[in-house]
């Protein structure tokens, strides 16, 4: 038992380390700090104030919300009871119909009354009780501008409601990713394979996908580059652009010598150092918002000499069905021990092929030897 415990304490430090030493997390998120403050304006992000509204979190949105509306609620009360008592209709008059004809505004005798009347005003409650007398050109403009500042608050709080619901971040949710990746052999080549697929029946409009190894790499200059990065291509039996995203789809990066994986083997893959980062784009169908899907992979999570377990099949009606319980399940394939051993056996076959059947020349034509004949006894 206490076995089983240290065992799993010891595997959830690991996954917090792993989680640390990630730059993009298996969700999508980018694990980067900015530790100097030199450059840090935070004048900047209140320049581009709506972006920064609709990144915030959903808390600080519904604390603005409520802060917003209640805030200029406040604030317009505050000036209507300064107008009201700057015309004096808190006095109370002996001659109750003179004061009836003088006042600014109706039943505002306290500040608690001035709120609701301006609670009423940008509302448009109207309960009746209190309303303006028309002597006072003041609370003329004033009324027009809570209106105009009202509806302003309301125009913008509803937009950065509906901005934050339908942010693409939110369509890459139902985009997933295999938990890890293998490399085994594929239409003859030796390819690092991943799986995507679309959790909704909504398809995504144009989309493609690519990738990026990023590791820590010294120039002939001596000079260390931290986050090198490398571009990885990444195709599907039909190409790399324009998928028909309907299906779980397993991407192809074929290891030959242009690709970073071929001087790597079986033996050494879980020595390296990098991270994987694979991107898929694409616009959604329904929204016609362009999202991007990001995911990672350590050495430890690419499996060398394994292939992924089918998800497709065909029922007895003829339907087609997706068996996502085994989306991420692998299992052992015949696979070279390593890049080089696979190309230079490659090779070999080839010369061997080659050797056997003849090479054709091209740079020769082939003409009929009775042509040829006809052509000699012409000139004699």
């Amino acid at each position: 038992m206490f076995q089983f415990i240290r065992k799993q304490i010891h595997n959830h430090l690991v996954e917090r380390k792993i989680r640390k030493t990630r730059l993009v997390t298996k969700d999508g998120h980018c694990n980067i700090k900015f530790g100097t403050t030199e450059y840090h304006n935070h004048f900047a992000f209140l320049l581009d104030f709506w972006t920064t509204f609709v990144e915030i979190r959903w808390c600080f949105v519904i604390i603005l919300f409520a802060a917003a509306f209640t805030g200029s609620w406040f604030i317009f009360g505050l000036l209507w009871y300064l107008l009201a008592e700057s015309n004096g209709d808190f006095d109370v008059l002996q001659n109750s119909s003179e004061s009836q004809q003088m006042k600014c505004i109706e039943n505002i005798n306290s500040l608690t009354t001035a709120f609701l009347y301006s609670l009423e005003t940008q509302t448009t409650i109207g309960y009746g009780g209190r309303a303006l007398t028309g002597h006072c050109p003041g609370t003329v403009a004033l009324l027009i501008i809570q209106s105009l500042v009202g509806a302003i608050i309301n125009c913008f709080m509803c937009g950065l409601i509906l901005a934050k619901i339908s942010l693409p971040k939110r369509r890459a949710k139902t985009i997933t990713f295999s938990e890890t990746a293998v490399i085994s052999l594929w239409k003859g080549n030796l390819c690092l394979q991943i799986r995507v697929a679309n959790l909704r029946k909504t398809l995504l409009i144009g989309s493609h996908i690519y990738g990026k190894l990023l590791q820590t790499t010294i120039t002939p200059e001596g000079e260390t580059i931290i986050l090198d990065q490398v571009n990885v291509d990444f195709l599907v039996d039909a190409g790399k652009d324009n998928l028909f995203f309907v299906c779980p789809l397993t991407l192809y990066h074929v290891i030959d010598t242009s690709s970073p994986f071929s001087e790597m083997a079986t033996d050494t893959l879980q020595q390296q150092d990098f991270e994987l980062v694979v991107f898929l784009e694409g616009t959604a169908e329904s929204t016609s918002l362009s999202c991007q899907v990001r995911t990672s992979y350590l050495p430890r999570e690419i499996k060398w000499g394994y292939g992924f377990l089918p998800v497709i099949s065909r029922t007895e009606d003829g339907k087609y069905r997706v068996d996502l319980s085994n989306f991420s399940k692998t299992e052992p394939a015949v696979t070279p021990h390593c890049a080089c051993c696979f190309h230079k056996e490659h090779n070999e076959l080839v010369l061997h092929r080659h050797a056997r059947e003849g090479i054709d020349n091209l740079g020769f034509d082939v003409i009929d030897l009775q042509d040829s004949v006809d052509v000699a006894e012409k000139g004699d």
